[in-house]
C-alpha cells in the first residue's frame, strides 16, 4: 500500500514529467514556492476556471464578472485591515534555524491524530466487512471518540488564542503538546511573532516621486471598490453577485506542499450583496450550492467535509471551509464567509464616498451585507490532479498509471492515433483532428506502438483514444477507446463529435448539481 508521502511525491513527479507544473526558473535552480503551469497544466487550469465561471456567472442571472487591476490605491489596504492585521503567527526553532507557522504546526499535530482515526476505521472495516457502519463506529468507539475530542479541544484553544492575539498561549500549546521541529526533532522554540504577508512595491518614474503600493493579497477588494460602478451600470437589484478570477500575492514565509501554498496564486471569488438580515439564508444556500459544484466533478463525496471556523474574523458572523482530502490530509479548498457590511462600510469611511444601495421595496438606502465564496484555483488544480492519479493492476499482471481527470476538465479530450505511419492512415488521422479541433482540444500521436501510445495518453489524462487502421480505409470506421474502462468499440468517423461531446460537455457535468 502506498503511503501518503509517497503518493504526494508521485503527484509532484507526474505533474512535471507530463507537462503540467514546472518549478519556476528551474535552470537557475528555481525559486521557492513559485511554479509555472506547463503546456498541459495551463489547459487544465483554464478548464477549471471556465467550469467555475460557467456555474457561477453564466448560470446565475444575478451574478456578473469583473477583472480588477492587481495594483490598487494603497488606502484600499488600510481600509480593508490588511495593513494592520494581515499577519501569520510565526515561530523559529533555535537549533535548526527553521521558521514555521505556529498554527500549522498545531494543525499538523491534529492531522496525525486524524490519521490514527483513519487507521482505526480501516481496521474495523476489514474486521466487520459488509456489516460495517462507519458513522456508528466513529461515534461509539471510545478510542476514536477520545481522539476526536482531543482534536476539537486543541483546535478550539488555538482558535481562541489567535482570536485574542494571545501568542504566548500558542507557544504554550506547542510546548504542552511536545511538538518538535519536523526536520530535527528539536523542541527549542522562540516566542511566537506576527508577520505581515503583503508584498510592497513602488509606482512612479523616479524614487523621489514614487508611491508605495502593495501587490494585492486577495481579489475581493477589487470587487468591493467597484460595487457601485457595477450596480449602477448593470442596473443590478439586490441580491446580486460580482465574480472575479485573478492573481493574488502573499509573502508566505512557510510556503510548502507544492502548489497548495504559494507566494503567487490565483483565486476564484464571488461576493454576493444581500439585504441585511438575510445572511443566514444565503450562507446556507451558498454552502449547499458550492459543495454540489465540487461533487459534480465526481472526485468522491467522502473526500469533502465542512469545517466551521473556531476563530471568526471580527467582521464575520459565520464562516466555514469546504475541506478536501489531499494526499497530506483534509485541508481548506474553499471558504464561505458571511462578512456583514464590514467591507463596504470601511471603504465608505476611508474614501468619503457613499457605497449604499437604494432599495425600492423598502424605500430606503442601506449598506448591503456580503456573502463571500472564495476558492484557490491552484488548490483546486491540486485536488483534481492528486485525486485523479492512480496506479491500476490489470488482468495480465501488469500495471498502468492513469490520470483519471474528470473528462470535462482534461487538457485534451481525445488523441487520434494512426495505427502505422504509412498507407494513408496518418492523412486520415490528421483529417479527423482537423474536424474535431473546432469543438475540442485534440492531440495527434504517431510515435511508438499503439499500446505504448495508449499508456502515454492514459498517464496524460486524455479521456478518449481514436485509432485509425486499415479497416478505416474500407468503411470509414475507427476504434474509440475509453481511458477509464479501456473499453474499445468501432464507430463511424462522423459519429465521433457527438460521442465525445456527451462525455465532455459542461452541461452534462453541471446538470449533476
Amino acid at each position: 500500500m502506498v503511503n501518503n508521502d509517497d503518493q504526494f511525491k508521485k503527484v509532484i513527479s507526474h505533474a512535471k514529467e507530463y507537462g503540467y507544473v514546472f518549478p519556476s526558473s528551474e535552470i537557475y535552480d528555481g525559486l521557492s514556492a513559485v511554479y509555472d503551469y506547463a503546456q498541459n497544466g495551463v489547459e487544465l487550469k483554464k478548464n477549471i476556471r471556465d467550469y467555475w465561471w460557467k456555474a457561477m456567472v453564466q448560470m446565475h442571472d444575478n451574478i456578473v464578472g469583473i477583472d480588477a487591476a492587481i495594483f490598487m490605491h494603497p488606502t484600499t489596504w488600510k481600509a480593508s485591515g490588511h495593513v494592520d492585521a494581515f499577519n501569520d503567527p510565526l515561530i523559529d526553532n533555535k537549533d535548526s534555524k527553521k521558521r514555521y507557522r505556529a498554527d500549522v504546526l498545531v494543525e499538523d499535530y491534529c492531522a496525525k491524530i486524524e490519521a490514527k482515526i483513519d487507521k482505526e476505521v480501516e481496521k474495523a472495516a476489514k474486521r466487520f466487512g459488509d456489516a460495517f457502519n462507519k458513522q456508528e463506529f466513529i461515534t461509539t468507539n471510545q478510542r476514536v471518540v477520545d481522539y476526536q475530542a482531543k482534536i476539537e479541544s486543541i483546535l478550539s484553544r488555538l482558535g481562541k488564542s489567535l482570536e485574542n492575539e494571545d501568542l504566548a498561549d500558542v507557544k504554550a500549546l506547542i510546548e504542552e503538546l511536545e511538538i518538535a521541529d519536523p526536520l530535527t526533532g528539536s523542541r527549542n522554540w522562540t516566542e511566537v511573532k506576527q508577520f505581515n504577508l503583503m508584498f510592497g512595491t513602488k509606482i512612479g518614474a523616479s524614487a523621489e516621486h514614487s508611491t508605495d503600493l502593495y501587490l494585492r493579497p486577495e481579489t475581493a477588494q477589487g470587487i468591493f471598490v467597484n460595487f457601485l460602478n457595477v450596480q449602477k451600470t448593470g442596473r443590478m437589484k439586490i441580491p446580486f453577485g460580482i465574480a472575479q478570477t485573478g492573481k493574488a500575492f502573499r509573502n508566505e514565509i512557510v510556503a510548502r506542499q507544492f502548489i497548495f501554498r504559494m507566494r503567487e496564486f490565483e483565486q476564484m471569488e464571488m461576493q454576493f450583496f444581500i439585504k441585511p438580515g438575510t445572511q443566514q439564508e444565503w450562507y446556507d444556500y451558498w454552502k449547499e450550492t458550492r459543495l454540489k459544484w465540487h461533487q459534480s466533478l465526481g472526485l468522491g463525496d467522502e473526500n469533502y467535509r465542512f469545517h466551521n471556523h473556531e476563530k471568526l474574523a471580527h467582521y464575520a458572523d459565520a464562516a466555514c471551509d469546504i475541506e478536501f482530502k489531499f494526499p497530506f490530509g483534509f485541508k481548506e479548498l474553499e471558504g464561505i464567509h458571511s462578512r456583514t457590511d464590514f467591507d463596504l462600510s470601511q471603504h465608505e469611511k476611508y474614501s468619503g464616498k457613499k457605497l449604499q444601495y437604494f432599495d425600492p421595496e423598502e424605500n430606503k438606502s442601506y449598506v448591503p451585507y456580503v456573502l463571500e465564496t472564495s476558492i484557490g484555483l491552484d488548490r483546486m488544480f491540486l485536488a483534481v490532479f492528486s485525486n485523479s492519479l492512480v496506479e491500476e493492476e490489470l488482468d495480465n499482471n501488469t500495471t498502468r498509471t492513469v490520470l483519471k481527470l474528470p473528462a470535462v476538465l482534461a487538457p485534451f479530450k481525445a488523441a487520434v492515433l494512426p495505427l502505422v505511419k504509412k498507407d494513408g492512415l496518418p492523412e486520415i488521422a490528421k483529417d479527423i483532428v482537423n474536424q474535431l479541433k473546432w469543438d475540442f482540444n485534440v492531440d495527434y500521436d504517431e510515435k511508438d506502438a499503439v499500446g505504448r501510445r495508449y499508456r502515454r495518453q492514459d498517464a496524460n489524462g486524455t479521456p478518449f483514444c481514436i485509432t485509425v487502421d486499415h479497416e478505416t480505409l474500407e468503411d470509414q470506421t475507427v476504434t474509440i477507446r475509453h481511458r477509464d474502462t479501456m473499453e474499445q468499440k468501432r464507430v463511424k468517423i462522423d459519429e465521433l463529435r457527438d460521442l465525445i461531446k456527451q462525455e465532455v460537455d459542461m452541461k452534462h457535468w453541471l446538470m449533476k448539481m
